[in-house]
């Protein structure tokens, strides 16, 4: 005999099936949430900026980095003070017909030209002059005309003028700060600390101009030269 399900089995059967079907369909929407593409990251490009240009974007590898310390390259010449050895040897220099002698550092080369004798060894320097005179110098005479070879010189900078007294006398000292002469290589100059000195005895005036880097330590040497002055 042929079984004919029933009613109530043929209900079942439809329900499951339903929702066997929504089963499927919430798991298929829950697949796609799930994959759903997040919004994507934005990079923001580093800028460099460099004073007085427009912002110019770059690459990190390509960044422009101020690096504390930098080398202005136009900013004055740094030189080494250059102070004279300690052991330096001292020779007297005695001019043809001249009426003085000096001692000056051996070894430093010499050269001379427009009556000016001078000495030196890298930025050091000694240069001696005699010229007749008709009165010994003052203070005064030293500071309204006594510096006008050097005083049109924009690095010029007078520090002072004083009476001394050394072995040949008494007589006037002028520091003051300068410009070298332009370096060979580099066309830049360095600043010097002077000390320019002029006696006089007999209708004479000899002057000592000694010079070195600002900062280099050259009391004592200078001390030897300026006291060396002997009449004769």
């Amino acid at each position: 005999m042929r079984h004919t399900p029933s009613r109530t089995t043929t209900i079942r059967l439809l329900a499951g099936a339903a929702a066997l079907t929504l089963t499927a369909a919430c798991s298929s929407a829950g697949t796609t949430s799930a994959s759903t593409t997040s919004p994507a990251r934005t990079t923001t490009t580093p800028t460099a900026t460099v004073p007085g240009a427009s912002t110019v974007p770059t690459s990190p590898a390509a960044a422009t980095t101020t690096l504390p310390g930098a080398v202005n390259p136009n900013a004055p010449e740094v030189v080494a003070p250059g102070d004279i050895p300690d052991n330096q040897a001292f020779v007297a220099f005695v001019p043809t017909g001249g009426v003085y002698t000096v001692k000056v550092p051996e070894g430093w080369a010499r050269t001379e030209a427009n009556g000016v004798v001078t000495f030196t060894d890298k930025y050091n320097s000694i240069a001696i002059q005699s010229a007749p005179a008709s009165s010994a110098p003052t203070v005064s005479s030293i500071k309204s005309t006594g510096l006008t070879d050097v005083a049109s010189d924009p690095t010029y900078r007078l520090t002072g003028v004083t009476t001394v007294t050394r072995k040949a006398g008494g007589g006037v000292l002028a520091t003051y700060e300068i410009g070298s002469a332009p370096n060979q290589v580099t066309g830049k100059k360095a600043l010097l600390a002077v000390e320019r000195y002029e006696f006089f005895h007999n209708g004479t005036i000899v002057t000592l101009t000694l010079s070195g880097a600002k900062g280099a330590d050259n009391v004592d040497p200078w001390k030897i030269v300026s006291d060396s002055l002997t009449w004769k």
